[in-house]
């Protein structure tokens, strides 16, 4: 299971924008967005990296 912190995840909508560019690299994983915590769980086979750049891309950069 991925862990990303989104400082900039603040609500519902951008949850669903997040989720949306995650399943744009794993279309079979699970994800499990929470805005009040900024938190997402990302679970999926594919390397970390790839959904960072995911991330990125959309404008939600991961903080570790």
């Amino acid at each position: 299971m991925l862990r990303f912190y989104i400082p900039n995840m603040t609500c519902d909508g951008c949850a669903k924008s997040v989720t949306k560019a995650l399943l744009s690299v794993d279309p079979q994983a699970r994800i499990e967005a929470d805005p009040p915590s900024r938190e997402v769980r990302v679970d999926s086979a594919l390397d970390e990296s790839a959904f960072i750049a995911a991330l990125s891309e959309a404008g939600y950069p991961d903080k570790q």
